[in-house]
């Protein structure tokens, strides 16, 4: 009972004593003050203002170097891009235009433009000489009736067609300003040739006189269907321009029809008083033709560095006119041009000819600059160089004012014996040395002057 008594006592101690720590626990948990944190801990961090004159420089500097960036890499695109595109794909370089040297060929006769209809018979004459009857006699068996003038007019006309297919009509269209501002377009035509295919573009010679300040130029050709062109060079001795015209721009149904004008030769002796004919626009319009003869060859138009010869015919024709001018094989022996032309020649066409034309046509195909030298020459007569001993040579007729010429000191009544190492005996001989230089060539000219020899440099210039 006594063991029983003390263990309750114990209890209740212990109890007790639970109670006092725990109202301890509370007392100091009541009493309990935070500590108080030092300054630098209660301060807030705040974000830095925007500096707006810093932003804006920024944002300008980003902008420039996004354009500079933007221009070099376009400038670098243009400038590598021909470079690689040519080493990946090749463009073809365009064919230098060359003629054929000349042959001696003969002109077609009257009659042999007939058609027959069984084949040729050759008759042996054993006499060299016939009688004056037995002349008359085969003449009287030969008679010509309506069909066979039918016949020649048919063969005529077969021949023109087939020459027209290489002649075009270039309009220039060129706009100005009346006096009330009210702008207005003004055409002019004038035909012309195909005279080339260098590969990437057909080349056209025409009148340049009729195509001057040009806004815009149109080729017709001969199937009515219109292509642009662009000058290529103008000539300013002969007047003479030549025009392109890209491949890719023309219907393969008009390559089909178009044709190269074939050139003949125009230094052919038997050319005089046979039978020609004038397509394009010898009446002024485009698309006629006009038949008839050449009446001369000797005359020599006297213009700086050259010696072109004309062709004059019996075709009375527009003052106006342009074209050219075909034997009866269809080739081109002359371009119309009556600028020329004397007044007391009236309307009878003439032309250059083409044989005098080729080199300078040749210069404006390949697009090179012709050499200015700047004289009027012409051969030294026989007679002249066995009388007064005078070499074979160029004769200087006359000096351009201020010309290379002139500044060499040539001066006329010089006679050019040699340049550089050629040996000049005509004055054609001195303008085929002229046509092969170039402008800025430096060329001595060894000259004949009062019986004594003397050496010119000349510095050749640009037309």
């Amino acid at each position: 009972m006594r063991r029983n008594g003390k263990v309750v006592y114990l209890m209740a101690k212990q109890e007790k004593e639970q109670k006092d720590i725990t109202k301890e626990a509370v007392k100091e948990q009541a009493e309990y003050t935070p500590p108080v944190q030092p300054d630098f801990l209660r301060e807030t961090i705040k974000q830095k203002p925007v500096n707006k004159k810093k932003l804006l420089r920024r944002t300008v500097i980003t902008v420039v170097m996004a354009v500079v960036f933007g221009l070099v890499a376009c400038i670098t695109f243009l400038v590598l891009e021909p470079v690689i595109s040519n080493r990946l794909y090749p463009e073809e370089e365009a064919e230098e235009v060359q003629f054929p040297e000349e042959t001696a060929t003969e002109e077609m006769k009257p009659e042999d433009m007939l058609v027959e209809e069984e084949p040729e018979q050759v008759v042996e004459i054993v006499q060299a000489e016939l009688e004056d009857e037995q002349i008359e006699e085969l003449l009287s068996q030969v008679q010509f009736g309506l069909n066979d003038y039918q016949l020649l007019y048919e063969e005529l006309a077969e021949t023109a067609q087939a020459a027209g297919r290489s002649v075009v009509t270039v309009t220039s269209v060129i706009s100005d300003v009346d006096w009330f501002n009210n702008i207005y377009e003004n055409e002019a035509s004038a035909s012309g040739i195909i005279v080339a295919n260098n590969g990437k573009a057909i080349l056209i010679l025409v009148s340049a006189g009729t195509i001057s300040g040009e806004e815009s130029l149109i080729v017709t050709f001969c199937d009515q269907s219109t292509v642009s062109a662009e000058l290529v060079q103008k000539d300013t001795v002969t007047g003479l321009a030549i025009l392109s015209v890209p491949l890719v721009s023309i219907k393969e149904e008009t390559m089909d029809v178009i044709d190269i004008a074939t050139l003949g030769s125009s230094n052919n002796s038997s050319l005089l008083g046979t039978p020609v004919m004038a397509l394009g626009s010898p009446m002024g319009t485009s698309g006629s033709v006009c038949y008839g003869m050449v009446t001369s060859v000797g005359t020599v138009i006297d213009q700086p560095d050259s010696a072109y010869k004309t062709i004059l015919t019996d075709i009375y024709g527009s003052r106006n006119a342009t074209g050219v001018i075909v034997n009866l094989k269809g080739m081109v022996i002359g371009i119309i041009d009556n600028v020329n032309t004397s007044n007391d020649m009236g309307n009878l066409l003439t032309a250059y000819g083409i044989s005098e034309l080729k080199r300078t046509i040749e210069k404006m195909s390949n697009d090179k600059e012709r050499a200015y030298l700047g004289i009027h020459g012409t051969d030294v007569p026989m007679e002249a160089g066995e009388e007064l001993n005078i070499p074979q040579g160029a004769y200087i007729k006359g000096i351009e004012m201020d010309s290379p010429a002139m500044a060499a000191g040539i001066q006329s009544g010089d006679v050019v014996i040699r340049i550089n190492e050629t040996p000049i005996t005509s004055y054609n001989e001195l303008l085929n040395v002229l046509y092969n230089a170039k402008p800025e060539d430096v060329l001595t000219f060894v000259l004949m002057r009062q019986g004594r020899e003397m050496s010119a440099e000349v510095t050749l210039g640009r037309w």
